[in-house]
């Protein structure tokens, strides 16, 4: 099926079939799962990865080579419009295709790819110049370059807008100057989209670029951060005049905090609609129960209040699909379902430190004890990334709750 041919097809239900029908021509059927059973299999729990470089190449390539076989057939790209190589359908077709494609075994996805698809290349089509539509997003929709998101610096992680790095204006170009940090995929990456400060006397949300770069620019430098949970998918980028043109621009000279918050909100909306491991009463109460612990008034409060935790999320997700399959915008539900997430992460993770105590910082062999200890150090990344609890709560105070902002130049 050509992506001009999925453009056409007006029919959800007969869409559907014949995604289907490519699917069982093109991957397997998913099987059923093993049985759960206490002390068999692995116990691995964590929430990032912790693999060695040649695993991740190996897992990216994976799931790139994927994208590439489904943009081909037309179902990489299934909501974006046919002159950037989508298929120009309705969100409910996407999500029937992705109900679809759950159904079979296929390679798992990867951060770098999501950051490039759906953050990233919204932001493009957005507010992109043509020049630069043309130019970036059909190679995006097969992953054919990959992008990274440069906003994160050590002195502005959850408060962006105090970002340090400089872009100076030098005749028809621009001159980079600074550091960005927790930076994923950046490894990985062709090209980047960065935040850079260009009046440094403006107020603080009022002075900010957006450019688009290439990531093998002289002058800039990536350097892999080791993860507490295992892992190194992050990084630091350093920039040292680094020079691009000024149709590198996205958006106006000045205006790049709202370009941001444009990224953002597809951000929250992408993370919204997963589980960010945040489903794990199952594994907690086996592991209540392995240790004894279901009498224990405390422990069985908090089982349950993991539970009702996790069912308020779903119902809140559903909320947010139902707006987007309407054809709405994302909304407050995005903040709010991180916020959801997050909060439900650190109370699996209390849950766990409560049930086993010292177990969880020395490794004794035990099966499903010490593998809790990943995705407690994991936890505190989630609260931080895509906006911080804190970040969240001010978008829902101010956008939902129509609250005041607080006084800080905006």
């Amino acid at each position: 099926m050509t992506p001009t041919a999925a453009a056409t097809t007006a029919d959800i239900g007969m869409f559907t079939e014949e995604a289907r029908a490519w699917l069982r021509e093109h991957a397997r059927l998913r099987r059923a799962p093993e049985p759960y059973a206490w002390g068999e299999g692995p116990d691995s729990v964590a929430l990032f990865h912790n693999l060695s470089a040649d695993e991740e190449r190996a897992h990216l390539d994976a799931a790139r080579a994927w994208q590439r076989q489904k943009s081909d057939a037309g179902y990489g790209s299934i909501t974006w419009p046919v002159e950037y190589g989508g298929a120009g359908l309705p969100p409910a077709y996407e999500a029937a295709y992705r109900r679809e494609e759950a159904r079979f075994e296929t390679p798992k996805g990867h951060e770098a790819i999501s950051i490039t698809l759906e953050l990233i290349a919204p932001t493009i089509l957005a507010l992109g110049t043509t020049e630069q539509k043309d130019r970036y997003l059909r190679a995006m929709r097969r992953t054919d370059e990959m992008w990274c998101q440069l906003f994160s610096e050590p002195g502005a992680g959850s408060d962006l807008a105090s970002l340090a790095c400089r872009a100076v204006a030098d005749g028809g170009r621009w001159v980079l100057n600074g550091q960005k940090v927790w930076t994923s995929g950046a490894q990985y990456a062709d090209f980047g989209y960065i935040l850079c400060r260009t009046d440094p006397h403006a107020p603080k949300h009022r002075g900010i670029t957006a450019f688009l770069i290439p990531m093998d620019a002289p002058g800039i430098e990536v350097r892999p951060l080791r993860q507490m949970s295992g892992g190194a998918s992050f990084n630091e980028v350093f920039l040292t005049d680094v020079v691009v043109p000024d149709n590198a621009r996205l958006g106006d000279v000045n205006d790049g905090w709202r370009v941001a918050l444009t990224t953002l909100g597809f951000e929250r909306a992408a993370r919204s609609g997963g589980t960010g491991g945040a489903d794990m009463f199952g594994r907690l109460l086996d592991l209540a129960r392995h240790l004894g612990r279901t009498d224990d008034p405390l422990v069985r409060q908090r089982l349950a209040s993991v539970y009702l935790h996790g069912r308020l999320r779903s119902m809140n997700r559903r909320r947010a699909g139902a707006r987007l399959r309407a054809g709405g915008v994302p909304g407050p539900e995005g903040s709010i379902s991180k916020l959801m997430l997050t909060q439900g992460l650190q109370e699996v993770a209390d849950t766990a430190a409560l049930l086993l105590g010292p177990r969880l910082a020395a490794d004794t062999g035990q099966w499903g004890t010490y593998a809790w200890s990943e995705f407690v150090n994991g936890t505190p990344g989630f609260r931080i990334a895509g906006g911080s609890d804190e970040i969240q709560r001010n978008i829902i105070a101010e956008r939902a709750l129509g609250l005041p902002r607080e006084a800080d130049g905006r």
